[in-house]
């Protein structure tokens, strides 16, 4: 059994009447992936917009593992602490992580987060020291498109968080940064400039997907 644990912020997590790119990457390896698999997590829940909470179970379709360690509003800063024992409680063995935005945009700066990513990558091996690691880079938002400042603070977190996975990666526990979708459009792929529209998803789930077969053979080149 693999177990595959996303992680992420408010576009990992998603909100209510969604499906979420979770969903999408279980279609996936459960029509691609040749063996059992689950995904796992601490939380279930979607972000239910109307009371700010995330207590929403309204998926629109809820019939597929929802386990997730994602919340609106966290990131890497909140994540690094939780982790290894969201690896350990759910014996993850697989990570696909999708954070830094929400970090850049209210909390830290660009190396003050690729350090909060270092710290979670050793929290994650310290409960399973051959866990592996999928990494996402930052997608723009609509906010790097009106602030220039803001979009060389994710363009330089992403230059660090490249240097962080080549830094880290090794053997019995491999660190991967997947390809940012090239034809993701905020416009299109986006409902506001920020979070996922189905066409969104599908472009997040392919990101992790196509980088797991292209390094390590998982599961077969994504069709959505």
């Amino acid at each position: 059994m693999l177990r595959f644990m996303p992680v992420g912020d408010s576009q990992t997590i998603g909100s209510a009447g969604e499906h979420t790119w979770r969903y999408r990457m279980w279609q996936h390896l459960r029509e691609t992936y040749g063996g059992p698999f689950a995904l796992v997590g601490p939380r279930e829940t979607l972000h239910d917009k109307a009371t700010d909470s995330p207590t929403s179970y309204e998926y629109a379709d809820p019939d597929f593992p929802r386990a997730h360690l994602a919340g609106w509003g966290e990131g890497w800063l909140h994540m690094a602490p939780v982790i290894g024992e969201a690896v350990r409680s759910c014996r993850a063995d697989v990570l696909l992580v999708s954070l830094g935005l929400i970090d850049l945009g209210f909390y830290t700066n660009a190396e003050q987060t690729a350090e909060n990513a270092r710290s979670f990558v050793a929290g994650a091996r310290s409960a399973n020291p051959r866990v592996r690691i999928v990494v996402l880079p930052v997608i723009p938002n609509v906010r790097a498109e009106s602030e220039e400042a803001f979009a060389a603070e994710v363009g330089r977190f992403n230059e660090l968080l490249a240097k962080a996975v080549a830094d880290l990666d090794e053997p019995r526990s491999p660190l991967l940064l997947a390809s940012p979708p090239l034809s993701y459009d905020i416009n299109l792929d986006t409902y506001d400039g920020t979070h996922p529209n189905a066409s969104g998803e599908h472009k997040i789930a392919e990101a992790f997907a196509e980088a797991m077969y292209q390094a390590w053979d998982l599961g077969e080149p994504y069709e959505a």
